[in-house]
């Protein structure tokens, strides 16, 4: 699978989760996929300072990411700069 069709389903992934985020007051963004095949993606909103994000982020991001994307290793949160 090439890079460009890989961010591709990535963000088809997203775009699966990203009603959910939104209904809780938060979003998500998309930011890289490495070499290493770590996908990085940035929570907003409600989203940052949510007890439970890195749970949302293993149980429901990488899950569903990894449904699309079987290859992706992991999903690791950036924080913004």
């Amino acid at each position: 699978m090439s890079d460009n069709h890989t961010i591709e389903e990535i963000e088809r992934a997203l775009s699966e989760i990203r009603p959910f985020l939104k209904s809780d007051g938060g979003d998500i963004s998309f930011i890289e996929y490495t070499p290493e095949r770590i996908v990085k993606v940035q929570l907003h909103g409600a989203c940052t300072g949510c007890s439970v994000n890195q749970m949302t982020l293993k149980s429901g991001v990488e899950t569903t990411i990894k449904k699309y994307v079987p290859e992706v290793a992991s999903v690791e949160q950036v924080t913004a700069r």
